[in-house]
């Protein structure tokens, strides 16, 4: 099986996922939540013990959104069994009793609904958690370069390794960025700290399986030192193939259980997460490895033509 010949295409079948999604991001951009924007959270309790639902609750908002005052699409999230947390953007208080009164009168069931929490939440709260996010991934793809640098320092180029580990997490993240920019606009999802945890925990199964067969490769480049760096290479992935699969398999089959059956609170995070990891499976295996065979090649010289190997394994 010959992985390596093919990976322009898959080259390729990146970029026909990136582009679109960058795009996206460039014409609507993220459809950011109030843990970025700022706006208000409010918990209520109802003493009928059942509580509307998230569509019903919806509909509520979106009635009484008006042209100054616009709390239409909330994100709503259950507290228990007879509670909701509500986030929409910013609201005062005769707005928030106008929407108290109405699921009290429309949903409340004749007895009380209880304010357990109104909060306002600022824009720098969000620009705080975005800073340090961002400065986050920088450290960590730092502290990845280095140790990948150190771990493979016996192996010929090992930065080579640092940095093919970078470019695969940058398309994951990409990838993540896009689809969360594309679903946002067409199903009205918003971005919230959620989808921060669910990039942050993409990179780092993108990162992990890149090592694996990183640490192959440098195995067999021992083992092989006559043989063509690219055959090492797509022998490397070979072997890794099966237990890459079947460890990210395992994970996408709970997370589709989780997205289909775990409910509308975790649905969206579910769902992002399920892409990232898939698109971290492809990067580790068609992207990152074969980026260090048209490094080891120069291939941009070229025109990125493949050097044909003269040795087999």
């Amino acid at each position: 099986m010959n992985l390596t010949k093919y990976r322009y295409l898959y080259f390729a079948i990146s970029l026909a996922v990136i582009i679109p999604g960058i795009l996206a991001l460039i014409i609507w951009g993220l459809p950011l939540g109030i843990d970025f924007t700022g706006g208000s959270l409010l918990e209520v309790k109802f003493a009928s013990g059942t509580p509307p639902t998230i569509a019903q609750v919806q509909s509520v908002y979106n009635e009484l959104s008006t042209a100054d005052v616009k709390i239409s699409n909330p994100v709503v999230q259950p507290l228990g069994s007879d509670s909701l947390s509500i986030r929409s953007e910013a609201m005062d208080d005769a707005t928030k009793a106008k929407v108290v009164a109405a699921l009290l009168e429309k949903y409340g069931g004749g007895k009380d609904v209880t304010i357990q929490n109104f909060t306002q939440v600022t824009p720098s709260v969000g620009q705080e958690v975005t800073r340090g996010a961002a400065i986050a991934v920088g450290l960590a793809s730092l502290a990845i370069l280095i140790y990948i640098w150190f771990a493979f320092r016996k192996v010929k180029n090992s930065y080579r390794f640092g940095v093919a580990a970078i470019i695969a997490t940058i398309h994951d993240a990409l990838v993540v960025l896009g689809m969360g920019a594309i679903i946002g606009h067409f199903l009205h999802w918003q971005i919230d700290s959620l989808f921060l945890t669910a990039l942050l925990t993409v990179i780092g199964f993108s990162v992990h399986d890149d090592i694996v067969v990183f640490d192959r490769i440098r195995e067999n480049s021992n083992i092989y030192r006559r043989v063509d760096f690219e055959r090492v290479v797509n022998h490397s992935l070979v072997q890794t193939l099966d237990r890459s699969i079947n460890t990210q398999l395992t994970v996408m089959i709970t997370l589709l259980a989780l997205a289909l059956f775990g409910g509308e609170t975790i649905r969206h995070f579910v769902v992002i997460l399920l892409i990232g990891v898939f698109s971290g499976t492809f990067s580790s295996i068609f992207n990152a490895s074969p980026i260090l065979v048209v490094w080891e090649n120069r291939e941009w010289r070229t025109w990125f033509r493949r050097k044909q190997p003269e040795n087999a394994i």
